[in-house]
């Protein structure tokens, strides 16, 4: 009998084990972006839409005018089938940009009359899931830098930041194909140093994607694959890619989260990062302080992209 019993234990165990194998549990991120701009964002919040390996808890807007943000997110999020993730604004700034993409945000008919505050949201959220949730940071840091302000212990509670950020040994241009040029401040980093010094500084661990890794072109070949696909979501993208204006995007915020669903894409090499005055992310003696990509193949990463992006199947929502 008790021969039996423990047989039925193990059998009940392992079929737990098969079922963790088999589904295991979600990664939560919270996406905070400055979407609206270039159009690198749309596709990097396109991607995780499309992975349910991920449970995006939120959407975060932030620099410049944070409120459109939010509501071109609502749209896209919207478009998707996907109102149930909540969108949350930063605090604006004084940075006037084109916003290549506001006749999109101010269209629909999904965009919220309010959004709540980005650093409320997100460390509301910290509290809820401690050691658990992965920020993904692909826009300047203001959000970053206004979270590690009100409540640095509670920042310290996220799992870690995957960054979109720097520029270590190449600069823009340097797409891989001849000696590297030098570094030089990159977007992100340069357009809020403040914030930028104090995520360095703040022992949450970073997984660094920077310039280095990240100039991957959706040149004239590879942009019909996804226009062509015909679903709500890469019917908006198609939208927003010609409300942006210009000619070969390149897709530098989608590698945050590429890296996120398979790190092979962008292996990663232990760094201490120093942040200096003028916004360049230098390498420097001292304890790794950051994970950071510095070289990525860029056919790799388009062929899980693109036909992750083009999937129509359903995607599970949050619990």
């Amino acid at each position: 009998m008790k021969s039996s019993t423990k047989i039925r234990a193990l059998l009940f165990a392992g079929t737990f084990l098969l079922l963790a194998i088999a589904c295991p549990a979600q990664e939560k991120i919270i996406i905070d972006t400055d979407i609206g701009d270039d159009i690198d964002d749309a596709f990097a919040v396109a991607l995780a839409l499309r992975s349910p390996e991920l449970q995006i808890l939120g959407v975060s807007t932030t620099f410049g005018d944070t409120e459109l943000r939010a509501k071109l997110a609502d749209r896209l999020l919207g478009e998707a089938g996907r109102q149930d993730i909540p969108v949350a604004a930063g605090t604006p700034t004084s940075f006037k940009s084109d916003f290549s993409q506001r006749h999109y945000a101010e269209g629909g008919h999904f965009a919220k009359s309010s959004h709540p505050n980005s650093t409320d949201f997100i460390l509301d959220q910290i509290r809820r899931s401690p050691n658990q949730i992965t920020l993904v940071a692909i826009g300047p840091l203001v959000n970053i830098g206004a979270l590690i302000d009100k409540d640095a212990d509670t920042f310290r509670k996220l799992r870690r930041v995957v960054l979109m950020g720097g520029s270590v040994y190449r600069r823009y241009g340097d797409t891989g194909y001849a000696p590297p040029r030098g570094p030089e401040p990159e977007w992100n980093i340069k357009n809020d140093i403040p914030s930028a010094q104090k995520l360095f500084a703040s022992g949450v661990p970073i997984f660094m994607m920077p310039l280095d890794s990240t100039q991957l072109k959706l040149d004239e070949v590879k942009r019909p694959m996804i226009f062509r696909a015909g679903t709500p979501l890469t019917d908006a993208l198609t939208l927003l890619y010609y409300q942006w204006g210009q000619g070969t995007p390149t897709l530098f915020d989608v590698m945050t989260v590429a890296y996120i669903l398979d790190p092979k894409l962008c292996p990663v090499t232990a760094m201490h990062i120093t942040v200096d005055d003028q916004g360049s992310t230098r390498p420097s003696p001292g304890a790794p302080n950051a994970q950071v990509c510095l070289d990525s193949d860029p056919e790799a990463f388009f062929r899980f992209v693109i036909p992750r992006i083009n999937t129509n199947n359903g995607i599970p929502k949050p619990n």
